[in-house]
C-alpha cells in the first residue's frame, strides 16, 4: 500500500560496510539515485537527507525521510513479487535484504562529522546531488580530503566550474596517493548536471518525428521512434532495433511505459524473433550515425538587431508614405505650373516643406499657392519626425530586453518555466533552430537573461491566469512544454492549452510518478488524437548518475516511454560476457547489445568519447577521424584490448559492471 512506511530506524552506531555507496541530496534525484543503486546494481547504500519536510512537495506532510522510506518499501515489495514469480530482482539476488541494505541518515549539512559517520573513509563512491552548487563543492572538497580514493559524482549546474572542479579534485587525489597509477583511479571525479541530462529528452518530446541523439567521439547516434507499419508495408529496421514500444501506445486506456511484464510492456533490445513477431507496435531504431559538428552557440531569434518593421510601426510608416506622396504631388504641380526644371522644382518644394525658403513675393499665383501647400505639409512633417524618433528610441531600448511574440508566429514551441531545466531545454531547442515562446512568472528567473540575449519572445505572467497562453500564441503552437517546478501549474496549463487546441502536443514535467501516470492516462483518454508525454527529471537523470558512480563512462540515456536505455563505453577486458565472444554471441536480448568497437590503439584513445572538438568561429577546426567501427561483422571476436560502445538496459549494465569493479590498492 502507498501509505506503508517500512521500519528504517537510524543506526548511527552501525559500522558502514566497506565499498558501499553514499548518496547526499535534498530532492527526488537523491532518493531515486539511491533506489537505482540498490535495486538495479545491488549496492549497499547510505542515503543522507536533510531533516524536515520535502521542499519540492510542501503540500504533503511527508518528510524527506518518510518519502525515501516509502519509496524503498514499494521497491522492496516489487522486488519480492518479482522474486516470487521467478523474475530477476536486478540487484544482488537478495530480495529480502533490500531495506536492510539501505541506511537512511538525516543531517542539515554534509559536514566532516556527518560524512565520517556515513563511512566516507570506507566508501567506494559518493554522490553529492544537492540542489545547490556551493554545498556540493564544499562537501566534495571535504570528502576528497577524508578519502582520496573515493569516486566522486557531483551535481553542478555551472558547466565551466564543473570542468575546473574535476581537474582540481583529480589532482588532489593524485597528490594524496603519489604511488598510485592514475589509470587505477577509475573516473575519480565526475561532474554531471541533471538539467543537461534531461534536456535532450524533454526537447525531443516536443518535436514531431525528432530523433533522440547521443554523441560518441564526434559522431551522432540517432535513435528514432517510428510508428507501426501499415498493412502491406515493411518496417525499416535501420541499423538495428533498439526497442519495441508498448502495445498500448495507441490505446487511450493504456499506461505509457508500464514496468510490468508481459506483451503490453515496452521491450528494450529485442532479438530478431521478437521484432518479427511484434505486429502493430512502434519501434525505436538506431537510424543513422553521422559526423557531429562542434558545439555552436544557440542561434538568436530575429537576428542581432531589431527589424525595421519593429522599429517603425505600421501607422508611422503609412504616415511617412502620405507625407512623401504629398511632397511628390507638389513637385509635379510645380513642374506643370512653372517653367522650372525637375531638380529645381524638387529643391524649392523641399525648402518650402522645411520652412527654409523665402516668401514667393512677386511670383506667379501658382507658385505662391504651391508654397502655401508646402508649408502646410511641412507642419505635418514635424510631428512625424518627432514620433519616428521617439518610437525608434523606445523600440531599440526594448530590443535589448525581452521581445514579445511576433504577430505571424506559428509552428513554435511554448515553453513554461525558465528555471534550471527550462533554461537548458531552451538552449537545446534553439540549437535545433526551433522557434520558441517562453512563459515565465518571475521576471528575475534564472533563464531570463539568456532569453533576452537570444531574442526569444517572452511573456511575463502567471500561466494560470487567463490570456497568458493566448499571448504566447498557443493556438498556432506545435507543442507545449510545461517545465515549472509545480505539478498543479503544469497540469492546469496543459488542460487549458488542450481546451484551446485539442490536438496540441503536450509534455509535462511532473514530480510524482504515480500522479504522472494517472495524468497521462486521463489526457490520452480525453484527447486520443494528440500526443501526451509525462516526464520526471529525476527519472531521466538518475541512471546517468548511477552509472557514473559505478565508474564507467556514460554516453547518454534515451527514454523509451517510461523506461530508460543507456549508451556506455566499456573496456572488454574483465567482462566474461563479452571477452572472447563474437558480436552475435555477446548480444543478450533485453540486457545489452554491442553497437561499435573503438579500433584506435589503447594509447591513442580519447578518454571521453562524448567530447567534441571546440567550436571554431571561422569554421577551420577539422575534427580528428573517428576510430569507432559501426558496421560490425556478427562473427567478429571481441578481444580484451577492445573498447566497445554498447546499448544496455539499466539492469543489463548493472550485471556487466557488477563483475568488473575497480579496486584501488590502499597504501
Amino acid at each position: 500500500m502507498l501509505g506503508f512506511v517500512p521500519p528504517l530506524p537510524q543506526q548511527p552506531g552501525r559500522p558502514p560496510s566497506a565499498g558501499h555507496m553514499i548518496v547526499c541530496g535534498d530532492d527526488a534525484l537523491a532518493r531515486r539515485l539511491a533506489v537505482e543503486l540498490r535495486y538495479v546494481y545491488g549496492e549497499r547504500v547510505t542515503l543522507l537527507l536533510p531533516p524536515g519536510r520535502d521542499a519540492n512537495s510542501p503540500e504533503t506532510p511527508l518528510t524527506q525521510r518518510g518519502r525515501a522510506a516509502a519509496l524503498f518499501g514499494r521497491m522492496s515489495a516489487a522486488m519480492n513479487r518479482a522474486g516470487n514469480g521467478g523474475g530477476t530482482t536486478g540487484g544482488s539476488g537478495d530480495t529480502n535484504a533490500g531495506v536492510e541494505a539501505v541506511r537512511i541518515m538525516e543531517a542539515p549539512e554534509p559536514s566532516d562529522d556527518v560524512l565520517e559517520e556515513a563511512g566516507v573513509d570506507r566508501a567506494a563512491a559518493l554522490a553529492l546531488v544537492y540542489d545547490d552548487d556551493e554545498r556540493n563543492i564544499r562537501a566534495a572538497l571535504t570528502a576528497r580530503r577524508l578519502n582520496p580514493r573515493l569516486r566522486l559524482v557531483i551535481r553542478l549546474y555551472n558547466r565551466k566550474l564543473g570542468q575546473h572542479l574535476e581537474e582540481l579534485l583529480d589532482q588532489a587525489a593524485a597528490v594524496a596517493m603519489p604511488g598510485i597509477d592514475p589509470a587505477l583511479l577509475d573516473a575519480s571525479t565526475t561532474v554531471l548536471s541533471d538539467a543537461d541530462t534531461a534536456a535532450p529528452a524533454l526537447a525531443a518530446t516536443a518535436l514531431t518525428g525528432s530523433s533522440k541523439i547521443i554523441q560518441a567521439e564526434g559522431l551522432l547516434l540517432r535513435a528514432a521512434e517510428r510508428p507501426p507499419p501499415r498493412p502491406g508495408e515493411t518496417a525499416d529496421p535501420g541499423l538495428c532495433t533498439l526497442a519495441l514500444l508498448s502495445s498500448t501506445t495507441n490505446d487511450p486506456a493504456g499506461a505509457e511505459g508500464s514496468d510490468s511484464s508481459g506483451d503490453e510492456a515496452p521491450q528494450l533490445l529485442p532479438d530478431e524473433s521478437a521484432v518479427a513477431a511484434a505486429t502493430g507496435r512502434g519501434t525505436v531504431v538506431l537510424e543513422a550515425v553521422s559526423r557531429a559538428d562542434p558545439d555552436r552557440p544557440a542561434t538568436r531569434m530575429g537576428g542581432r538587431g531589431a527589424p525595421l518593421a519593429q522599429v517603425f510601426s505600421r501607422r508611422l510608416r503609412w504616415s511617412a508614405l502620405g507625407v512623401a506622396a504629398a511632397a511628390l504631388a507638389l513637385v509635379i504641380a510645380s513642374l506643370l505650373t512653372t517653367e522650372d526644371t525637375a531638380i529645381h522644382s524638387t529643391y524649392l518644394t523641399l525648402l518650402d516643406l522645411l520652412g527654409m525658403n523665402d516668401p514667393a513675393e512677386g511670383a506667379p499665383p501658382a507658385r505662391q499657392i504651391i508654397q502655401i501647400l508646402s508649408g502646410i505639409a511641412g507642419l505635418l512633417l514635424l510631428p512625424l519626425l518627432l514620433a519616428a524618433v521617439l518610437e525608434a528610441f523606445g523600440t531599440l531600448r526594448t530590443a535589448s530586453s525581452l521581445r514579445r511574440p511576433p504577430r505571424g508566429l506559428s509552428g513554435h514551441v511554448v515553453l513554461l518555466g525558465l528555471g534550471k531545466i527550462g533554461t537548458r531545454v531552451l538552449v537545446r531547442l534553439r540549437e535545433l533552430d526551433i522557434p520558441v515562446v517562453v512563459v515565465e512568472e518571475d521576471p528575475d528567473a534564472r533563464g531570463i537573461p539568456l532569453a533576452r540575449s537570444m531574442h526569444v519572445p517572452t511573456v511575463i505572467g502567471d500561466v494560470t491566469q487567463e490570456g497568458v497562453l493566448e499571448a504566447a500564441k498557443i493556438r498556432r503552437a506545435r507543442a507545449l512544454l510545461a517545465l515549472t517546478s509545480i505539478d498543479t501549474t503544469n497540469l492546469e496549463a496543459a488542460l487549458y492549452a488542450r481546451s484551446v487546441k485539442p490536438d496540441l502536443r503536450v509534455a509535462l514535467r511532473l514530480y510524482d510518478d504515480e500522479f504522472a501516470t494517472a495524468v497521462y492516462r486521463t489526457l490520452r483518454t480525453a484527447h486520443p488524437g494528440a500526443l501526451t508525454r509525462s516526464r520526471s527529471v529525476s527519472h531521466l537523470a538518475a541512471p546517468s548518475f548511477a552509472v557514473a558512480m559505478m565508474g564507467r563512462q556514460i554516453l547518454g540515456a534515451v527514454p523509451v516511454e517510461r523506461k530508460v536505455m543507456l549508451f556506455a563505453a566499456l573496456e572488454v577486458a574483465g567482462h566474461p560476457q563479452l571477452e572472447g565472444r563474437t558480436v552475435e554471441q555477446a548480444f543478450r536480448a533485453g540486457a545489452w547489445r554491442v553497437l561499435a568497437i573503438d579500433a584506435t590503439p589503447p594509447a591513442d584513445r580519447t578518454p571521453d568519447l562524448a567530447a567534441l572538438p571546440p567550436y571554431s568561429p571561422d569554421g577551420d577546426a577539422v575534427p580528428p577521424p573517428s576510430g569507432l567501427v559501426w558496421d560490425l561483422h556478427p562473427g567478429y571476436v571481441l578481444r580484451a584490448t577492445d573498447r566497445v560502445v554498447i546499448a544496455a538496459t539499466r539492469r543489463g549494465l548493472a550485471e556487466l559492471l557488477r563483475r568488473q569493479r575497480s579496486v584501488v590498492p590502499r597504501q
